[in-house]
């Protein structure tokens, strides 16, 4: 419960930091600087692959955490040496991390469908 407390706390720390961005985001001006972008040597690539790019470094972060989870909950039962409250921790850390990486299979098949199709969906003739 205290874990809960704490993210919801860091969460609305979060929230209340991005909140002025947000408000100040919706009165830019019509331009918002798009002759510049291009000028300036940024990518000139479809804002949707740039999106799919991100989605797809992100979860792929998300996967390498999930490794280090898996592989920490492993390191915790092989030295567990019939302690059963370590054993069942190492239990909870493996099955934390099976459960995150199906999570970020999902997301990343939902991501996969969604970009694929609003890339077909919106493609010019």
């Amino acid at each position: 419960m205290k874990a809960l407390k704490k993210i919801a706390a860091v969460g609305a720390a979060i929230g209340a930091l991005v909140m002025p961005l947000v408000t100040k985001a919706a009165t830019l001006p019509a331009s918002l600087g798009l002759g510049y972008a291009t000028s300036s040597g940024l990518g000139s690539k479809d804002i949707r692959d740039t999106i799919a790019s991100i989605i797809n470094v992100a979860l792929s972060l998300l996967g390498i955490i999930v490794v280090v989870i898996i592989i920490y909950g492993g390191f915790l039962w092989m030295t567990a040496g019939g302690n059963e409250e370590q054993l069942t921790k190492a239990k909870q850390w493996i099955f934390g991390g099976i459960i995150g990486l199906v999570i970020i299979l999902s997301a990343y098949a939902i991501a996969s469908f969604v970009v694929s199709n609003l890339i077909t969906a919106t493609a010019g003739p």
